[in-house]
């Protein structure tokens, strides 16, 4: 998996096998960094240097969800279901919001069952079959946007063999992060159903998962 990081400030190569290109904006000296890594750098990027430092709020865009394990840790502890982590971040106030665009596989509602009502207050998933976009925004300052599902193959920890080939970019641009809170805010507050011609697979708009 290749990611880009996106930034305000210059971001030098750490290694040989990560490239920089630098440009300007007109008006603004400021230089942005692009550089590509690794297949783990989804993971390390996203999941555990992301997702799992959330603060207060994590909104995800995803069209597939499955209950993708987590290691955390020190090397070789037992991994966690991306669930749990969701419970984890829930329980600290951390407000969740997820819009996938399927069911969300079994593994993942189990665990999703587990979740109090306390933790279900803080943590919501939503279903709009017509989603296929891929985002992390966390605390509205840092944000992924690219090709991977919340799944193991995608942002998931699988081995390099076995992940799938993703893109994606990670950035704390805010003119960025806002064009995408924008679309996703329209599509949770069910802006975009208005005028939807699926209804036939969606018979429940922002149809939300029964988890008791």
């Amino acid at each position: 998996m290749v990611v880009f990081q996106l930034a305000d400030t210059q971001v030098m190569p750490q290694t040989a096998r990560l490239t920089e290109i630098r440009t300007s904006r007109a008006g603004n000296p400021a230089r942005r960094a692009l550089r590509t890594g690794g297949h783990e750098d989804h993971f390390s990027r996203v999941v555990r240097d992301g997702m799992s430092k959330a603060a207060v709020s994590l909104d995800i865009l995803t069209a597939d969800f499955k209950a993708m394990l987590v290691p955390m840790g020190r090397k070789g502890a037992k991994a966690r279901s991306v669930v749990e982590l969701f419970r984890a971040l829930a329980n600290k106030g951390v407000e969740i919001r997820i819009m996938h665009a399927g069911t969300p596989s079994g593994p993942a509602l189990v665990e999703l069952k587990k979740i109090s009502a306390a933790e279900g207050g803080k943590l919501t998933i939503r279903r709009c079959p017509r989603l296929h976009a891929k985002a992390v925004v966390v605390d509205a300052r840092a944000m992924y946007l690219g090709s991977a599902n919340l799944t193991g193959a995608g942002l998931g920890a699988k081995g390099a063999d076995k992940r799938n080939f993703e893109m994606g970019i990670w950035t704390q641009a805010p003119s960025l992060i806002e064009g995408v809170m924008e679309q996703f805010n329209a599509l949770w507050e069910g802006h975009r159903c208005r005028k939807c011609r699926r209804k036939d697979v969606c018979p429940v708009p922002l149809e939300e998962p029964e988890l008791s």
